[in-house]
């Protein structure tokens, strides 16, 4: 029932929402006098914060095109690499980039949102490297008939992906970096490759934001799945995906759940970006409401996830917290942390991150000990909350140098 009253209260509000941007438009229209006097522009840019607030959003383009290098812009062409059930493999690479370049694998949080969250991520690393990014699929379009998904395909997949990156190299070794969710898995897969010397282990892993021991500094996020068992999870947040979908009967933790909780956080902050887009519009200041308008047309395109991938990362990553304790299991073996002896880690953190708390990320150093000192680095980004650790300024200006420094070191 709870998808469908999902579905029943989206139907009202799309038909509320083209209602207002109708409304909008015509009391902006320049060939009606209401456009320029009384309540007018005000009426207008009410009716257009409400219209873009309650519109629904699809998949993101990524809508790369090209970069600037050295002050020219340099095309960028997008592709697809591989096609799994579960997951893309996208690649970006521009002209003027050399074929040696380093490449880099950037893996995608299944935590709602869309890869696309990372565009900005990406379009930085591009000035130096082949990008390779994970594309995960919204679990409500994947048939059934392709069985599930949980934390083990998810290791199989990073896995699988970086052997595709490395199969035609002389060289199959790649980098990694890990945004917020995947940095446990990604950080279990790294593990098993350097246990099984895997000739595409890769050679550093960044680890951004992530979840590795959430016993330290604990977050809201954190506090809430240790506040309720797993049953309570199981039988509340867990949907069935209705006939519409083609991934009709498939067992999900929807993306508007997901985002209804990301947004409660931090209301009062997202009622006034809101307020600010209103008062943008009514003094005409449009490049300033757009601005806002296109990050919730990225933050509001959200994704389903499998039940059992959900479920399970609740468990295992912030109840049990199975990888400091060293019980992560991998296709029933545990995973030893101990056998990362070959790729280089670097841990980075946001001085405001709201979501995994400071410490959290960084106990990946520590547990690793059959690692060389020399091949682990820490990196505090000062003022940076959850996003801002791979999306903005600070990211451009501050982040992403430690992080192509600390490749050049290692690679």
């Amino acid at each position: 029932m709870l998808y469908h009253a999902y579905e029943l209260q989206r139907s009202w509000l799309n038909s509320a929402s083209a209602w207002a941007s109708i409304g909008a438009e015509m009391l902006s229209n320049p060939s009606l006098p209401m456009g320029y006097m009384g309540l007018g522009p005000v009426a207008a840019s009410a009716l257009d914060v409400f219209a873009h607030a309650t519109a629904t959003y699809g998949k993101p383009a990524w809508n790369i095109e090209a970069i600037e290098v050295d002050g020219e812009p340099d095309p960028v062409v997008e592709s697809t690499v591989l096609n799994r059930p579960f997951g893309d493999l996208k690649e970006f690479y521009r002209s003027g980039l050399s074929d040696d370049a380093p490449r880099l694998l950037v893996v995608a949080p299944m935590s709602g949102h869309f890869a696309t969250l990372l565009r900005g991520t990406v379009e930085r690393m591009l000035q130096n490297y082949r990008v390779f990014v994970t594309d995960w699929a919204d679990a409500k379009t994947v048939p059934l008939r392709e069985g599930e998904f949980d934390l083990d395909d998810y290791i199989d997949y990073v896995i699988g992906f970086l052997e595709h990156i490395g199969q035609d190299q002389s060289d199959g070794r790649a980098h990694v970096m890990a945004v917020c969710q995947p940095s446990v898995p990604v950080f279990a897969a790294t593990a098993c490759m350097n246990r099984d010397d895997h000739p595409c282990t890769p050679r550093t892993l960044t680890m951004m934001g992530g979840p590795i021991d959430t016993r330290c500094s604990p977050t809201t996020v954190n506090d809430l799945a240790m506040d309720r068992p797993i049953e309570w999870f199981r039988h509340n947040v867990i949907a069935t995906v209705p006939m519409q979908y083609r991934g009709s009967g498939r067992q999900v933790y929807p993306g508007f759940m997901q985002l209804a909780g990301f947004m409660s956080m931090n209301l009062g902050n997202h009622m006034q970006s809101h307020y600010e887009m209103f008062k943008h519009l009514t003094a005409g200041d449009d490049a300033s409401a757009q601005a806002t308008k296109d990050f919730y047309d990225e933050y509001r395109s959200v994704a389903d996830m499998t039940a059992e991938f959900y479920l399970q990362t609740v468990q295992e990553v912030f109840q049990d917290h199975a990888i400091p304790n060293g019980t992560f299991m991998h296709r029933g073996h545990r995973v030893d942390l101990g056998d990362i002896t070959e790729t280089a880690l670097l841990a980075i953190e946001g001085e405001r991150d709201d979501i995994s708390g400071l410490g959290q990320t960084r106990a990946a150093l520590e547990l690793t000990p059959s690692l060389d000192a020399s091949k682990k680095r820490y990196f505090m980004a000062e003022g940076a909350g959850h996003y801002g650790i791979f999306n903005g300024s600070r990211w451009r200006d501050k982040i992403a140098p430690v992080v192509e420094e600390f490749i050049a070191a290692h690679g």
